[in-house]
């Protein structure tokens, strides 16, 4: 089985374009500038070519323009603790952010005394929980790069202590600001009666299956179907998942996950006035200009509640795995995820001086 890696995926966007002209290298960006007053931006996590990317776009003369302004100053760089993947590459990216003008401190506490907003992108989700809570204590502004946590738990804990907190946030794949997908989205076809979306689905296995990376093709399930599944069947193979959503309405989204033969990212919208391709993928600019317009007015461009589904369909597809593609409905998993998180909630709000 060919192995298809994150870095697969930057090469892809960068390929496609992000719609500035962008040389690169040093000479191009503001190593020296300094950011208005509630422009700063910290980065959580170089263990991602998320961080690199963003950084170049946000630093360079084109992007100081097209983003109003918004400069990445800082990173903090730890990121996943045991994935070879990602922890191999946090030298040569701190190398790399360094010379685009960022320091590089030693704790989110640091950071968070430099930057006004930030962007938590850690490749591993099983620790954005932790390293949100003091993000959200500080009253920064967050966007955590998907998966918004490891876990539906996990996911509920951090929109209730952001929501008690009354601290912005949001989380978000790239693919679903990808412009055909924002189209549907915007009514081009009308009412949408039902969807396809595939995307690679490569396994990691700290990770329950779609969080690493098929949750790229759920995140454009939901942007096209909206809110609403009521029950997930998944059919698994070792090359191919298929996940088939039934919604409240009566209508069917599916999502196929590839780990064979050539990745790529799309599919078909269905709708009462036509039908129409997803993709190809079109690059950052399209989540990076919501960020930004996020971080002016802090408000969400994605919902909690649709956040929280999406992660919601991703947990019942393995629970369908589990019993050998058996449908499993969403509210049996969000009411057991929820007795899970509210059970714990109140010791890490205890536990970090959070008052819930």
């Amino acid at each position: 089985m060919k192995n298809y890696h994150r870095r697969d995926f930057i090469k892809t966007s960068v390929t496609a374009g992000i719609g500035l002209s962008l040389t690169g290298t040093v000479s191009s960006l503001f190593a020296g500038s300094l950011p208005a007053a509630g422009k700063r931006v910290g980065i959580i996590g170089l263990d991602t070519s998320h961080s690199v990317e963003f950084t170049k776009v946000l630093n360079s003369e084109a992007g100081a323009s097209i983003y109003n302004g918004y400069r990445v100053v800082a990173a903090y760089p730890k990121g996943s603790p045991d994935i070879e993947s990602s922890v191999s590459r946090v030298p040569g990216y701190i190398e790399k952010v360094q010379g685009m003008g960022v320091e590089i401190v030693e704790s989110i506490d640091d950071l968070l005394r430099k930057v006004d907003v930030v962007l938590l992108e850690t490749n591993d989700g099983r620790v954005h929980l932790e390293q949100a809570i003091p993000v959200l204590k500080a009253g920064k502004t967050v966007f955590i790069d998907k998966p918004v946590t490891a876990s539906l738990a996990d996911a509920i804990i951090v929109f209730e202590i952001a929501k008690h907190l009354n601290v912005p946030v949001f989380s978000s794949s790239s693919l679903r600001f990808m412009s055909t997908a924002q189209d549907v989205a915007k009514g081009k076809i009308g009412k949408v009666l039902g969807a396809d979306t595939y995307t690679p689905s490569v396994i990691e296995k700290t990770h329950p299956d779609f969080f690493w990376y098929g949750i790229h093709g759920v995140e454009m399930l939901y942007t096209v179907m909206g809110t609403g599944c009521k029950e997930v069947v998944r059919i698994h193979s070792e090359g191919t998942d298929i996940a088939v959503g039934r919604w409240a309405d009566g209508r069917i989204g599916t999502f196929r996950g590839t780990r064979t033969g050539k990745h790529l990212y799309g599919g078909t919208a269905y709708g009462e006035n036509g039908n129409t391709v997803l993709g190809p993928f079109d690059g950052y600019e399209g989540l990076l200009k919501q960020i930004v317009l996020f971080f002016e007015t802090g408000n969400p461009p994605v919902q909690a509640e649709e956040t929280l589904e999406l992660i919601t369909f991703m947990e019942a597809a393995d629970e369908s795995k589990k019993r050998k593609g058996a449908p499993v409905a969403l509210e049996q998993v969000r009411q057991k995820a929820r007795k899970d998180a509210m059970r714990r909630l109140k010791t890490i709000a205890a536990d970090n001086g959070i008052r819930i």
